[in-house]
């Protein structure tokens, strides 16, 4: 199945889906993963706090297909935004990988109260001119955060990774982003849990169009020009999540699905100004 890509603001190529890999790991993972190339997956999320960098690397070595290929991200913990930790941390990134360069990473969460995003940025564009990484990006960053890294450095992020599903539809987020020219990429695009799934107003266009639950979300955030990487160490959901780019929901259909937002349907609660990121 061929995934069409959509322009960065670097002149870089982004795959509209990408693969997932929170929570996929170990020899186990391997073969999931592996399955999902050969289903035809090239965007592969992971990011240092997944522990899951060893063997996406091993997965694309396994896979018999050229590296060029492949679009692969992974993301940068809180506990290494001083810039110096910085650096090593990406450096530490590619040779767990076992890779020489990252297509895109991104800053895993801007922790304002600690401060120092400005600071990995600054590292992130220095690594971008030693060739360890072509796109560079932020996830779940706010419209404050993205216009103090412009103003201070003068590179905008090319991506902002950001919570968006039918409960969290983040409006304000993904116009923030567009205003910017600063692509977004969904985590949890389908939520956690099924709940989104068995909606009836997201049943009711799968019987329409002959698809599952899953794929009319997905379709639904491609169509609103948002890129998600959905999760699952299941063959088949992988498989049935690349099939979505041959139907077209309505507008009146995105908007039925805008409808499910709720005001407190962030996951988890996490408020990027507040989060405080795992180490």
């Amino acid at each position: 199945m061929t995934i069409p890509n959509i322009l960065l603001n670097d002149g870089h190529q982004l795959p509209m889906l990408g693969l997932g890999t929170y929570q996929i790991r170990g020899a186990q993972g391997v073969d999931q993963i592996l399955s999902a190339i050969h289903d035809g997956y090239r965007s592969l999320d992971s990011a240092t706090n997944y522990d899951n960098e060893g063997i996406v690397g091993k997965a694309i070595r396994q896979s018999g297909i050229p590296r060029s290929q492949f679009f692969v991200t992974s993301k940068l913990p809180g506990k290494y935004h001083r810039y110096d930790d910085a650096l090593n941390a990406i450096t530490e990134s590619l040779a767990r990988m076992g890779l020489d360069y990252f297509d895109l990473f991104l800053i895993h969460w801007p922790l304002p109260k600690r401060d120092h995003y400005v600071e990995a940025w600054k590292a992130m564009i220095t690594a971008q001119k030693l060739g360890l990484i072509h796109t560079i990006g932020v996830s779940n960053f706010l419209p404050e955060h993205l216009d103090r890294l412009t103003k201070e450095t003068g590179v905008t992020p090319a991506v902002n990774q950001i919570e968006v599903h039918p409960y969290w539809i983040n409006e304000a987020g993904l116009q923030a982003d567009q205003e910017r020219g600063i692509a977004t990429e969904a985590w949890s695009p389908l939520g956690r849990g099924s709940a989104s799934l068995k909606e009836p107003v997201i049943q009711k266009l799968a019987k329409k169009y002959d698809k599952n639950a899953g794929q009319i979300i997905l379709r639904w955030h491609t169509q609103r020009g948002i890129v998600p990487i959905p999760k699952s160490s299941s063959l088949i959901h992988q498989r049935q999540n690349l099939d979505i780019f041959d139907f077209k929901l309505t507008p009146d259909e995105i908007q039925a699905i805008n409808n499910l937002n709720k005001p407190d349907g962030r996951v988890a609660g996490q408020d990027p100004n507040e989060y405080e990121e795992f180490d």
